[in-house]
């Protein structure tokens, strides 16, 4: 019962990353730049450390775990860094692709490198037993699945149809755009791996890898940061900021995207305390939550009709790749 538990609070947290973008439609006259810093100081920055706090026990403090682990800590903030350049093209291959092909290719590479290289990367190769393994090829399986359907779609719709449903519509700068994207990406599961230490003794389960993940999204707001404020720079759109009669509207919705995108590693965080009698779940959590992430994101795709004048065969293979993901994430336990 626990397992099923720890599963759907990983799949609420999933859902809410997934509509985490949906918010962007509410921000007004604001370059992509300045909207995504501001999302990004909630994302990566408040909520974060929030969450953080919640790990610490009475009559310690949060920077004590962090000075007794000095090199996990600057582990853990460097592969942030390295993240933070995939979740840079993550908002680009959106913008190319759309919520539903952008997020599905991007977060698949994501998936199977992050499950695969955090074992690696920490010295425990061993975790990679052959139900996770094949856990792994099933969801990238899934994945290519939905990715064949994103091909149809833009072989199939003209280039006015593409455009209406993502503006700046482009398959094949897309693709290499999330591909990238997929790959830098993993590197926050690299980051959660190497803070498996950043927890108090005291700290119970559910949260022990709140800790890590802020040090991981705090490398990934230097990254976002500097790029953010240079291209404000570099377009002219400090403007932005001062709109006054914006600020409240844009503030609000871009903490809303904040906190929904936080959510997913705060319900990680959460599942995995439910799943610690599975370490075949453990170790394939990561690969669960991205290929959830995949599901929901196509959900919102066909919401938006992002989807919408595509012939019914692609259609029914989107649906196909999105069932083959459900039952991937629950497939490695099946198979211990």
């Amino acid at each position: 019962m626990e397992i099923v538990i720890g599963l759907i609070i990983i799949a609420i947290g999933s859902f809410c990353q997934s509509s985490s973008y949906v918010p962007i439609n509410k921000v007004k006259e604001w370059s992509w730049e300045s909207f995504w810093l501001v999302q990004g100081i909630f994302a990566w920055l408040v909520f974060p450390l929030l969450g953080a706090l919640l790990a610490v026990p009475q009559g310690h403090s949060l920077i004590e775990v962090y000075l007794q682990n000095g090199t996990a800590t600057l582990w853990s903030i460097f592969f942030g860094v390295l993240w933070g350049v995939g979740g840079l093209t993550f908002g680009l291959s959106m913008r190319y692709l759309g919520v539903a092909l952008g997020q599905s290719i991007a977060l698949g590479t994501c998936a199977g490198l992050g499950t695969i290289l955090t074992p690696i990367f920490t010295g425990n190769p061993g975790d990679l037993t052959m139900p996770v393994i094949v856990g792994v090829v099933v969801t990238l399986v899934g994945i290519a699945i939905i990715g064949i359907a994103g091909g149809m779609k833009s072989s199939s719709l003209s280039e006015d149809e593409k455009k209406k449903a993502v503006k700046d519509f482009n398959f094949t700068k897309g693709l290499i755009v999330a591909l990238l994207a997929g790959f830098m990406s993993a590197c926050f599961s690299i980051g959660l791996g190497f803070g498996e230490k950043l927890c108090f003794a005291g700290t119970p389960d559910i949260y022990k890898t709140l800790p890590a993940t802020f040090m991981v999204t705090l490398g990934g707001f230097v990254t976002n940061a500097v790029y953010c404020l240079y291209q404000n720079a570099h377009n002219k759109t400090w403007g932005d900021y001062g709109k006054s009669n914006l600020l409240f509207n844009n503030i609000l919705f871009c903490a809303l995207a904040g906190v929904l995108w936080y959510s997913q590693f705060f319900g990680l965080s959460l599942g995995k305390g439910f799943l610690a009698g599975s370490a075949v779940l453990i170790t394939f959590s990561w690969c669960i939550l991205m290929a959830l992430n995949v599901t929901f994101s196509n959900v919102w795709g066909i919401i938006l009709k992002e989807w919408k004048g595509c012939s019914r065969k692609t259609i029914v293979v989107l649906l196909v790749g999105l069932i083959v993901l459900i039952v991937s994430s629950f497939l490695p336990q099946l198979l211990k």
